[in-house]
């Protein structure tokens, strides 16, 4: 990882990405401190303290949150009008014939997902300002003031949607995930000062702190190898005599990872469970929206099948949407590929899906395995803690595929040296 860097540091253009995305993750920061106006600090920290409302928005956010920041409401509204636009396209034809036009058709989906942040993140920052209103953490309490939270709120998301796409157009990496990156990342000196002070103060013993660390380690571990993880299926290629040339008669295979969607399916099921949860939290005194509290309590036994059962879908789901098996055979059986054993077209098309769902079914148990870590380790050792097993499984995650991307881009740089 190092020599790669080092690599591409010597690199101008490379250099130049990975600069600009430094300086971008500087602004992500520096917009983390810039608090809402007519907020009452004190009331606000009084209410944060509470633990009415959830860590690891917070800990996404990079602190965000917790201080109520321009950036409190962070990249969720994008994430969940891209999870939206994805099943709506799965639905509708309009949609579905956009996604088969190739780059001109995203770029319309691209811009309905965009339309889609703006409105999701406009309802949740209203519900946010009535929610602060009645807590009694707003200054004025007026519509003025709820309407000046409601736009700051909206539009430092529909920011930082724009920061992730400059970062993924200019710099390096996926812009959307490098920013919860940097927001989980920034929080990790918080966390293990806290860890300190549990140490210090006798909430818990120096053995559970240790434990945790194993545990962390193995989980890094465990995510480098899933993610690295893949089924080799053997392809081989007819002769084909074209002309004076002789092509194909050599033998690849396709590369199946275990995990297939990333981190993808840990994201939309985080976000999906906190939708209720806000929505249910700017009703304090209702019954019935405390009993939802109490559902998608972070701790529960509802919470946690659910968020199992979520995960495990969108892993499917995402890799039906990333790959299809159909249309990996229909192209080896153009260029003369069949995989030995099986004849060309459907029966190589319903081979591969086999093997795909059943080697993302490991997958899938894996990330939802790695995502309920964090519960167990609390009960274990007594840490209130909420950098845990998702919030590895993201940093990890994200980081493994920005160094590919790197390495891929150091590649290509290399071949273009050998044909000139």
């Amino acid at each position: 990882m190092f020599a790669s860097l080092k690599s591409a540091m010597k690199i101008d253009d490379l250099r130049r990405k990975i600069v600009f995305t430094i300086l971008m993750f500087f602004v992500f920061r520096l917009g983390a401190h810039i608090p809402v106006p007519g907020i009452d600090t004190a009331q606000l920290k009084q209410l944060m303290d509470s633990g009415t409302l959830f860590g690891f928005i917070d800990v996404i956010s990079g602190g965000a949150f917790k201080k109520f920041t321009i950036f409190a409401m962070g990249i969720m509204p994008y994430i969940n009008a891209s999870i939206i636009m994805q099943l709506l396209t799965v639905v509708i034809p309009y949609l579905e014939r956009l996604a088969k036009e190739g780059q001109e058709g995203q770029k319309k989906i691209v811009q309905f997902t965009r339309y889609g942040t703006v409105i999701l993140g406009f309802i949740q920052a209203v519900g946010m300002a009535f929610y602060l209103g009645k807590a009694g953490v707003l200054e004025n309490a007026g519509i003025g003031s709820y309407a000046v939270i409601a736009i700051t709120l909206t539009a430092g998301t529909a920011f930082l949607m724009w920061l992730g796409e400059m970062i993924t157009e200019k710099g390096i990496g996926n812009g959307i995930s490098l920013i919860i990156f940097a927001g989980i990342v920034s929080r990790l000196p918080a966390g293990l000062y806290g860890m300190y002070q549990y140490v210090s103060t006798g909430e818990t013993s120096i053995f559970a702190v240790l434990f945790f660390l194993v545990i962390a380690l193995v989980v890094i571990a465990g995510v480098v190898a899933i993610q690295e993880g893949q089924r080799r299926i053997p392809v081989q290629y007819a002769k084909r005599v074209v002309g004076r040339k002789v092509y194909g008669g050599q033998s690849t295979h396709i590369p199946l990872k275990v995990n297939q969607a990333g981190v993808i399916p840990v994201i939309f099921a985080m976000s999906i469970l906190l939708f209720p949860t806000t929505i249910a939290s700017w009703f304090p005194n209702n019954a019935f929206a405390q009993t939802i509290v109490g559902i998608f309590s972070f701790r529960s036994v509802s919470y946690m099948v659910m968020y199992a059962l979520l995960i495990i879908f969108f892993t499917y789901f995402y890799t039906a949407v990333t790959f299809n098996p159909q249309d990996v055979a229909d192209n080896m059986k153009k260029y003369g590929g069949f995989i030995p054993g099986l004849r060309p077209g459907r029966p190589t098309a319903e081979y591969i899906d086999r093997v795909l769902t059943r080697i993302t079914l490991s997958g899938a148990i894996f990330l939802a395995a790695i995502a309920l870590l964090p519960n167990l380790v609390m009960a274990l050792t007594g840490l209130n803690i909420y950098f845990g097993g998702t919030a590895l499984l993201i940093v990890v995650g994200v980081a493994l595929e920005t160094m590919k991307q790197i390495e891929s881009q150091l590649l290509m740089r290399n071949y273009q040296g050998f044909m000139k």
